[in-house]
């Protein structure tokens, strides 16, 4: 802990002279309501530049790295199976527009939206690896925040689209504990920050937010519906006929379980 603490305060130390900053969170949440023992963690990336930050998870950033490597290698590889947190967040300076990039189904969605954050600034401060913190509270997507931000780390930014604290967000969870992010490191880097861009999905769309908030809700309700008609008709070992509706009916209650376990998101009000 000692360690960590030393390369904090020397990052600050350094903090104006490089102008690429890359924060690592460490985000816990829990995906079904119902289980609430069932807590996953993720790391998390947060680049800052000049012009813009980006967020998303380290696990997906690996796996889009690999595939697009492979593929310029005309190497045909699949993602991992297993769910990943594919949101991507690209925020800018001194505006409340955001980008929301995110997978959903089998199509690959970009969304524009604009964000403001009324936070409250509490006579509240604590130590987090080493930085004075102070605390704040806003309301976001049906929840209700807790944020400790640094002053020390000048950057009014923070994980997922949260932003406008006049410091670095250190530590944000909301009040019922269902989702909690934690600054575990910081990297600094004279290039610029590139994210790999896969391109392997069956439509890439470009959506205000009420647009995909809509996309998204119907493909909570029908997983499957873009396969309608993909599945050819087919005769079983036994001589059976069978048309291919059976099976896309038997992808969307596979989809739609899945879908059930997720039901703790963080802006929960989507699922309204």
């Amino acid at each position: 802990m000692k360690r960590i603490n030393f390369l904090i305060l020397l990052v600050i130390s350094n903090f104006l002279y490089s102008q690429n900053k890359q924060f690592i969170y460490e985000y816990k949440y829990i995906p079904d309501s119902t289980n609430v023992k069932n807590i996953l963690t993720e790391m998390m990336i947060l680049n800052v530049e000049k012009e813009k930050s980006e967020y998303y998870g380290f696990e997906k950033f690996e796996s889009d790295s690999t595939l697009l490597a492979d593929s310029k290698k005309g190497i045909f590889s699949m993602p991992p199976n297993k769910m990943l947190i594919n949101h991507r967040v690209i925020k800018f300076p001194n505006s409340t527009d955001l980008k929301y990039i995110t997978i959903v189904g089998f199509s690959k969605y970009n969304v524009s939206q604009k964000v403001h954050f009324d936070w409250k600034l509490h006579p509240e401060f604590s130590k987090i690896l080493n930085l004075t913190v102070q605390k704040a509270s806003t309301n976001f997507g049906g929840r209700k925040w807790i944020a400790w931000f640094a002053k020390e780390i000048p950057i009014q930014d923070g994980p997922y689209k949260f932003k406008g604290l006049p410091g670095l967000i250190v530590k944000l969870e909301d009040e019922e504990k269902n989702h909690s992010f934690e600054l575990k490191g910081i990297k600094s880097k004279k290039e610029k920050f590139v994210y790999p861009e896969v391109r392997n999905y069956s439509q890439e769309l470009t959506l205000n937010f009420p647009q995909y908030l809509k996309a998204y809700k119907n493909y909570r309700k029908s997983p499957a519906s873009e396969l309608i008609g993909q599945y050819p008709d087919q005769t079983d070992s036994e001589g059976n006929f069978k048309t291919g509706e059976p099976i896309r009916r038997e992808v969307e209650e596979a989809l739609l379980e899945r879908i059930n376990k997720d039901n703790n998101i963080i802006e929960i009000q989507q699922l309204r």
